[in-house]
């Protein structure tokens, strides 16, 4: 104990059993030393034996509780010496680096700076890998990257000419239905040498622009056709026709009529004398529809069904009952023009608008009777027709009858439902059905807010119907001539005329045209206040709309 004394200070000892075995560690002691700690005791005990070399290591008293703290030290971070005295042998120090990827076989020796260069390597991207695949054979020829080939290909799509990117232009306004960009795009197509229009551009063309109210740009660029050494066909004759009758112009769809008849290879067909019979019908002129019937019996050119529907769809318009029920009977007994689900819609419709629901199901039974299943509009006609007259239980049953056999329920169908409510001024209901309508995803159309405006009206809620036109503005509804008539209407009924008169200042500003039923409801609402100068004004600014007998009445 004497010899653990160094000076005054009595110092600690520390023992570092480098080779101690277990079975002196477990060894029991007699009896204990009462003025000796347990490290040394411990040391003496082993010193006996000789099985342990003794180390003395001296520390300072008031760093004690360093003992205590141990850091657990990473790989490669110990600060002292890793070999052990009694072995002489040096540790192995563990690998900081990924090992390098395996020599290919067929290149030979690889030089010491490219092995420690490290590259990963995508899947299929290995250099070795076809190598491999043609030795062993298992997966036969390599394929190539992905990459490759889809850098080909953008390579490839991006060495595309020029003329196709503005051929899509060209069908990108035509579907959009923006004749003039279209045309813009046509002329700077002729200009470029590599280019040669077809006929199927022409015939996109001329009905983009008899769609659009322009006859004389359509019968110029038919002119110009025909001056580039295109051969003029009997569809691209019917297509500057069709664009002659959506105008009204008949005389100058006459002439053609007669160049095609002079033409061997542009004879008139059915279509031709569809769209003809389609621009009588509207007009009406039923004399000229029987002389087009004529002239194609002496031309032996059939009327198919599509011919006799418009035929049919006049007659119901004017009422007359007598030769539609005629003609329907020769559809019945004819082999080319039989009755299909359209010729049903015709007849549906013209008895559920006019209120006469016993012979609309009355027919409806009869053309069940012939084989000719009911579609989507059908049962739409339906619906709207018991709207109309408040039979809201068989409505139901219709619309139920849809969902049982899997038919949809469309944008028209909720219209018909909240045309009905709209009519009754039911407004809980009619709004019932509009929400359904939109949490069942179907956007509403103008028609839709038309219905919700007058219902709204009708049932004294004007704060509403503000509320509507703000929604249909964030949806991007299109605001057309009937849109703007249900506000002015709702307006005319609330007596807020300085409101009225603003909406329609607004509808001129938008380039909307008034119709007849927009300046009735001015009138109506200025005879109400008895505004007669404001009356004779309207009069004066379209007399061909606002008639002298209504501001008189």
């Amino acid at each position: 104990m004497e010899a653990l004394k160094l000076g005054s200070k009595p110092l600690h000892a520390f023992l570092e059993l480098s080779s101690l075995p277990l079975s002196y560690l477990l060894l029991p002691f007699p009896c204990a030393l009462p003025s000796v700690s347990s490290h040394t005791s411990m040391a003496l005990a082993g010193a006996a034996n000789g099985t342990f070399r003794l180390r003395l290591i001296t520390a300072s008293a008031d760093t004690s509780d360093t003992h205590t703290r141990r850091r657990h030290w990473k790989a490669g971070e110990f600060p002292f010496s890793t070999t052990s005295p009694s072995s002489g042998t040096q540790r192995r120090k563990p690998r900081t680096t990924e090992r390098p990827p395996p020599t290919p076989p067929s290149k030979g020796k690889v030089e010491p700076e490219e092995r420690g260069r490290q590259r990963h390597w995508k899947a299929g991207e290995f250099p070795a890998a076809a190598e491999s695949q043609s030795q062993s054979g298992r997966r036969g020829r390599a394929r190539t990257p992905i990459k490759n080939v889809k850098k080909r290909l953008d390579a490839r799509a991006d060495s595309k000419a020029w003329a196709c990117t503005v051929t899509e232009a060209l069908s990108d306004r035509i579907d959009a239905k923006n004749w003039q960009e279209a045309l813009q795009v046509f002329e700077m197509l002729k200009e470029q040498p590599f280019y040669y229009p077809k006929e199927g551009t022409y015939m996109k063309l001329l009905l983009l622009l008899g769609r659009s109210g322009q006859p004389s740009l359509a019968r110029q660029l038919f002119t110009e056709m025909q001056q580039q050494g295109c051969q003029a066909t009997p569809e691209l004759y019917t297509a500057l026709i069709g664009a002659y009758c959506r105008s009204g112009l008949l005389d100058e769809a006459f002439q053609l009529l007669d160049d095609m008849k002079a033409s061997p290879l542009c004879q008139p067909d059915v279509y031709t004398y569809s769209i003809l019979i389609k621009a009588f019908v509207d007009a009406p002129r039923f004399d000229l529809v029987d002389a087009m019937f004529k002239e194609m019996a002496e031309r032996s050119v059939v009327p198919n069904t599509v011919t006799q529907n418009i035929v049919l769809s006049g007659y119901c318009r004017a009422g007359r009952l007598d030769d539609m029920e005629k003609l329907l009977s020769t559809m019945l007994d004819s082999a080319t023009s039989k009755p299909d689900v359209w010729t049903m819609n015709i007849i549906l419709s013209l008895f559920g608008n006019s209120g006469q629901v016993g012979l609309m199901e009355k027919w409806y039974e009869k053309f069940r009777g012939y084989g000719i299943e009911p579609e989507t509009r059908t049962l739409n006609i339906l619906i709207g027709a018991y709207g109309k007259k408040r039979m809201y239980d068989k409505m139901s049953a219709v619309m139920e009858y849809m969902r049982r056999l899997a038919f949809p329920w469309t944008t028209a169908t909720y219209n018909n439902v909240i045309e009905a409510f709209a009519e009754a001024g039911d407004a809980k209901n009619m709004e019932d059905i509009f929400n359904q309508m939109r949490s069942e995803g179907m956007k509403p159309d103008t028609k839709t807010f038309c219905c919700l405006i007058n219902g709204f009206s009708n049932a004294g809620l004007f704060h509403k119907v503000a509320g509507m036109v703000k929604l249909a503005e964030r949806l991007d509804v299109p605001a057309n001539t009937s849109f703007h008539n249900a506000i002015l209407a709702a307006c005319a009924k609330a007596d807020d005329l300085m409101e009225m008169e603003r909406v329609f200042r607004h509808m001129k500003h938008m380039q909307c045209a008034p119709d007849a039923t927009t300046y009735s409801i001015l009138v109506e609402a200025y005879r109400k206040e008895g505004m007669t100068d404001k009356m004779y004004a309207l009069q004066q600014e379209n007399p061909s709309l606002v008639s002298t007998e209504l501001v008189m009445v």
